[in-house]
């Protein structure tokens, strides 16, 4: 995988894929059994304190202290990171300011919301003024409003600062919507790489259907399940499959459905999205994906609360 200056390229893969682990290896955290890696022409493993110096890391799990107050956790990170003592306080207070954290700099964290404490952790990520940010998975678990306001503050600072973004994501559309580019990978291997709009032709002149179903959403499953040239993408109300002839399959799709008892209330066709490319590639359906997802980064910060 090769990412250019200034690109924000998104990587989509189910849960257990390599995401993290590729991540921790670019980030010199874990050194990898075999293969080459570099970030801005530095090695990873030979060269990783100057690999440190240019990058910002933004992890799954928590990554500031709930006791403390938004400042606090700045001023930690402020030292940490080697910021000489005369600068510390104007780049902490410029960090509050750039992620809308001032008024709540003296509250204790454990009082903020999910997408305050992710801004938290971007402003001590962004400190450094990083070359290459890496994100792990930015805003799960967060609501749509949250979420569109990291990202406002994330492609800000690339803009200003020409920065380049790596970032996992089980989020269909933040991939569509942000990423210049998207690399897939399934089992520890790229599978699929490039524009969102050139992965999506990898799904072919297909279909997509949605079906709201009235009652008996079990035995739709069950009967989609056998049409040939129909695959299920969501078993939630309302399904989604995709039909590889649009004409011919909602034909067939209506038929089973009708003569095995279940009542449609409304279908709807559309073209192929990331969504259904991610399908193709790892038979994942995107809500199991997202699922087991949240369920693993939930699982973590729950421990770290508890000290674990």
């Amino acid at each position: 995988m090769r990412v250019d200056e200034g690109e924000v390229r998104g990587v989509l893969g189910p849960n257990g894929a390599g995401k993290t682990t590729m991540m921790r290896i670019l980030t010199t955290q874990l050194r990898p059994t075999s293969g080459e890696a570099w970030v801005l022409g530095y090695h990873v493993v030979r060269e990783a304190s100057r690999v440190r110096r240019h990058i910002g890391y933004v992890p799954q799990e928590f990554s500031v202290w709930s006791d403390l107050t938004g400042y606090e956790n700045l001023r930690i990170y402020a030292k940490l990171y080697g910021i000489p003592g005369d600068r510390r306080e104007r780049v902490v207070w410029n960090m509050l300011d750039f992620m809308d954290l001032r008024e709540a700099a003296g509250r204790l964290v454990k009082t903020y919301s999910g997408g305050m404490i992710r801004r938290l952790e971007l402003a001590a990520a962004l400190m450094v003024s990083p070359s290459v940010l890496f994100l792990d998975e930015p805003t799960i678990g967060l609501d749509p409003r949250a979420r569109e306001l990291v990202w406002s503050k994330i492609l800000e600072y690339v803009k200003e600062y020409n920065a380049t973004v790596v970032f996992n994501t089980h989020y269909m559309d933040e991939a569509e919507r942000y990423a210049n580019k998207v690399t897939v990978i399934n089992r520890g291997a790229v599978v699929a790489e490039g524009t969102p709009e050139e992965l999506v032709k990898l799904v072919g002149e297909s279909s997509v259907a949605r079906i709201c179903i009235d009652s008996g959403v079990e035995k739709a499953v069950q009967l989609l399940s056998r049409v040939p040239g129909v695959v299920l993408l969501s078993s939630k109300n309302p399904l989604v499959v995709r039909l590889d002839d649009a004409e011919r399959g909602m034909v067939q799709v209506m038929k089973v459905l009708v003569e095995g008892g279940v009542s449609v209330e409304q279908v709807s066709l559309r073209n192929p999205t990331l969504e259904d490319v991610f399908i193709k590639l790892t038979g994942k359906t995107f809500e199991e994906a997202e699922a087991e997802s949240f369920r693993a980064v939930s699982a973590a910060r729950r421990a770290i609360r508890k000290g674990g």
